[in-house]
């Protein structure tokens, strides 16, 4: 093999050959538990660099090889794995620097990790996947090893949350690999393509493509947190933080969201979904799950469950984003990949922090908290007004796009539609900083630690800082080249103009 097939291939192994040494050391390895860990994560960061910069270049990378007679295994780097691949890299690092403080004292964390880079592994495999049954395995594959970590504490909850978990991931997965099959019969093995396949399908094959086109937006839901398939994100709020922030951030909802924008731009194409009237309704169910996320998390006392169901609500801007068929929306909703990925893992981070520092669970204990944990709650107040669309950071960026976006498309409607989702998340966040910073304590805290000269423990105290640097940064260096921003142009200049022009 060349060298632009072997880098793919040594992207997805870095984690993967990790969880195998991690599952081997014994429990008390933790020294050399951190190294593999740290070392496979800038090691994978390195190769996802290398990527970014040949695929800018028109550098092509990737494997194929037969798996069964008319379907290929295919890996292949191209400008929107990119964006997946290159957010999972980044918040990989930080998230395994977090979990390594997070879990300092706590049993199974052999087990923890070696799952934990599994489902790193599989992350990565989705993100760089050619085809959709390369997707599949890679997305199932995700299904199973994140599974341990969310029922890692073991207790009757964390357990009752797998269940429901599994359910519902593995039944999207039936119907995701049920309409997989029906495209291969119907269609053939079709790889991942700028402009997809569709545009001049048979007037014959539009019923089955429409119907096919729904079982895979169903299959990828769930992961995507569409209503009404939502149901298993916040109970999942029993994992451990870092947990939460892989699901949320990099992971699990991400996947879904990804593999939606991967059907309707690479196996579809724009022309053709928005020929077959696939793109209005989608945008209509996303529209509804933005707000009714919102919603929901106004009613949630629980400071884990108010950011899942706000999770909820934010990953739908990236399927309106796509489903509005312009190409300043799709800017939008793809920029809004990695944007949300950053603002969500800094609220996470911070949840942990609270939880961990201060015994700190529900909205009505952090009252105060903010003079006890000021770097902490600095970066959970940059996530939040991120998340609100306040200039200049992150969720502006996005919000504005979209906005831009909507009205380019004669799609005014969704104009209203992100305005009220902005007042609500101004709804549900401005309450929790005014507990933070000017309410004061309620007592003593639930569980108090200390940890020395830092608010708490050095592992947890600078991940969230520096995601929530990464926050303004995106923001107000937008418009520089490899900005989230540039790269989600260059993905759209590519996807509606194949040929340049």
């Amino acid at each position: 093999m060349t060298l632009t097939a072997w880098i793919p291939l040594l992207a997805l192994m870095t984690s993967l050959l990790a969880s195998l040494v991690i599952f081997a050391l014994p429990e008390k390895g933790y020294r050399l538990r951190t190294a593999v860990n740290l070392g496979a994560a800038g090691l994978k960061l390195a190769l996802v660099a290398v990527m970014v910069w040949g695929v800018f270049h028109g550098v092509e990378y990737g494997l194929s090889f037969t798996m069964v007679p008319g379907v290929e295994f295919v890996l292949k780097a191209d400008g929107l794995s990119m964006m997946f691949a290159g957010l999972s890299a980044v918040l990989w690092l930080l998230t395994t620097i977090y979990a390594v403080g997070y879990l300092e004292d706590s049993p199974n964390r052999a087990r923890f990790f070696g799952f934990f880079s599994l489902c790193v592994a599989s992350t990565m495999g989705i993100a760089l996947a050619g085809n959709l049954f390369t997707f599949f395995l890679f997305y199932e594959m995700l299904t199973l090893s994140t599974y341990p970590l969310v029922v890692h504490r073991g207790t009757e909850k964390a357990l009752k949350a797998g269940r429901t978990y599994i359910i519902y991931t593995l039944g999207g997965g039936a119907v995701l690999l049920a309409a997989i099959a029906w495209l291969h019969g119907v269609a053939g093995d079709l790889p991942f393509k700028e402009g997809g396949h569709f545009v001049d399908a048979d007037p014959d094959m539009h019923r089955s493509l429409i119907l096919i086109f729904v079982l895979l937006v169903a299959g990828l839901g769930v992961k995507a947190a569409l209503f009404p398939l939502h149901g298993w994100l916040p109970q999942a709020m029993v994992a451990p933080a870092p947990v939460s922030a892989l699901l949320h951030a990099v992971a699990v909802v991400k996947a879904g969201a990804f593999g939606i924008v991967r059907v309707v731009h690479d196996i579809y194409g724009l022309e053709a979904s928005s020929a077959l009237g696939l793109l209005e309704p989608l945008a209509w169910l996303a529209a509804f799950t933005m707000l009714y996320g919102s919603l929901r998390a106004l009613w949630q006392v629980d400071l884990k469950r108010r950011l899942a169901f706000s999770t909820v609500s934010q990953v739908s801007y990236i399927v309106l984003g796509i489903a509005m068929f312009g190409p300043v929306a799709a800017v939008g909703g793809l920029v809004h990949l990695l944007h949300q990925g950053i603002m969500k893992i800094t609220l996470f981070f911070c949840a942990g922090n609270y939880a961990e520092t201060l015994g700190i669970h529900r909205i009505d204990e952090m009252d105060g908290a903010g003079r006890r944990m000021p770097g902490t709650s600095m970066a959970f107040t940059i996530g939040a007004f991120g998340m609100i669309g306040a200039p200049p950071l992150a969720g502006f960026i996005t919000k504005w796009t979209m906005g831009t976006g909507a009205l380019e498309a004669n799609m005014g409607w969704v104009v209203v539609v992100l305005v009220l989702s902005s007042l609500l998340n101004a709804a549900y966040f401005l309450p929790l900083l005014h507990r933070l910073w000017f309410r004061e304590p309620n007592g003593s805290w639930p569980h108090e630690r200390h940890w020395g000269r830092l608010e708490t423990s050095a592992w947890l105290f600078w991940p969230p800082l520096l995601t929530a640097v990464m926050t303004v940064m995106v923001g107000v260096l937008a418009s520089l080249p490899f900005s989230p921003l540039s790269w989600a142009e260059l993905i759209v200049l590519r996807e509606y103009y194949p040929d340049g022009s």
